[in-house]
């Protein structure tokens, strides 16, 4: 085929660039989306490291997560606020049905709520069940009672007042803490009873596992919960809790692997608790935090994106979870949870 001239051949050449050009810009264009998330600090660690990668990886996607506690998560991806929620509590039957989108839960670390403390002297206490229930409850509030004592043999306890820390807001850290005392106390499973925002009879609230964790550091006599990681990077002690077996265990992955172990089949929809797991060496205070996805996203564009980061996440994210004391999904639960993600629309 011929052009007939050398400035015929120099425009149709022009013009092949500018449609390349036009096709490329096109193409960067859709893939360029702004996503937002919010909800639970429990994961806020992993997911800040998750999607600031998932976004370095892809030029023109930007990852703006708020970490406001699963209450409020949940509250906003219901609304239709944000393009995806986070929540370590799974909504209730009636939650999804109240939701204007049609939601589903992608399971995607587990972590481990431990008790941490402030307590003058005294770097390492065990706690039973029913002892942090009678603590929250209230019951027990001096340091040295009897039945801290009598789980700490050799353990300096002093005369000091417990100041009792709980979360001021909607929290699915404090849904796993209150599941887990429901579970160990018929006291508390009769009277707070679980939820991300309890009717806590005594304490003072902090906000996010950071204010929890800011708060028992500041506060000498102070006991809080929060997921394992804001207790080690804040340097704060956390005690070993006994399982239902009667072990102590300390938070550690290998606990809340071997509570997820207890699973004998996972729901189709994700939604199990995994608080005092059954096991010598299980964990009892570990649980599954999820991702709260839209079945049918508004932008199909940003479908499309989100569909990607939760393959990523559950194949090359899960690997990096233990660099900050997460549990990557069981390898069962993980395929599952790649059929569920290539299912949405």
């Amino acid at each position: 085929m011929g052009y007939g001239s050398d400035s015929a051949r120099e425009n149709s050449v022009k013009k092949t660039f500018v449609v390349l050009g036009i096709l490329v810009f096109s193409m960067s264009v859709a893939q360029a989306q702004k996503l937002t998330g919010a909800g639970a600090t429990f994961p806020y660690p992993i997911y800040s490291k998750w999607f600031s990668e998932y976004a370095a990886a892809h030029p023109g996607v930007e990852l703006n997560y708020q970490s406001i506690g699963s209450g409020g998560g949940i509250r906003q991806v219901t609304a239709g606020l944000v393009d995806f929620g986070a929540s370590d509590m799974p909504m209730t039957d009636e939650a999804l049905a109240a939701s204007k989108v049609k939601l589903v839960h992608i399971p995607t670390v587990l972590g481990a709520v431990v008790p941490v403390f402030n307590v003058p002297g005294a770097s390492g206490i065990r706690f039973s069940g029913d002892v942090l229930a009678d603590i929250y409850l209230g019951k027990i509030s001096m340091w040295n009672d009897g039945r801290i004592a009598k789980d700490n043999p050799g353990v300096s306890l002093p005369d000091q007042k417990i100041i009792v820390v709980h979360r001021s807001d909607g929290s699915g850290t404090s849904f796993i803490w209150t599941d887990y005392l429901s579970k160990v106390s018929k006291e508390w499973e009769g009277g707070p009873g679980k939820g991300t925002s309890p009717s806590w009879p005594v304490g003072v609230g902090g906000k996010g596992n950071e204010g929890v964790a800011g708060l028992v550091r500041q506060l000498p006599g102070a006991i809080g919960y929060v997921e394992l990681i804001y207790a080690l990077q804040n340097h704060i002690p956390f005690g070993q809790v006994k399982n239902a077996s009667g072990a102590w265990v300390t938070a550690s992955i290998d606990g809340v692997t071997q509570a997820a172990a207890s699973i004998k089949q996972m729901p189709a929809d994700y939604r199990i608790s995994i608080t005092n797991a059954p096991g010598k060496d299980a964990y009892p205070i570990s649980s599954f935090t999820y991702l709260l996805i839209p079945v049918h996203a508004a932008d199909a564009s940003k479908g499309k994106v989100i569909k990607d980061m939760l393959s990523w996440i559950v194949n090359s994210g899960e690997t990096e979870a233990p660099t900050l004391s997460y549990a990557p999904l069981p390898k069962n639960v993980a395929d599952k949870v790649l059929k569920t993600v290539y299912s949405l629309q």
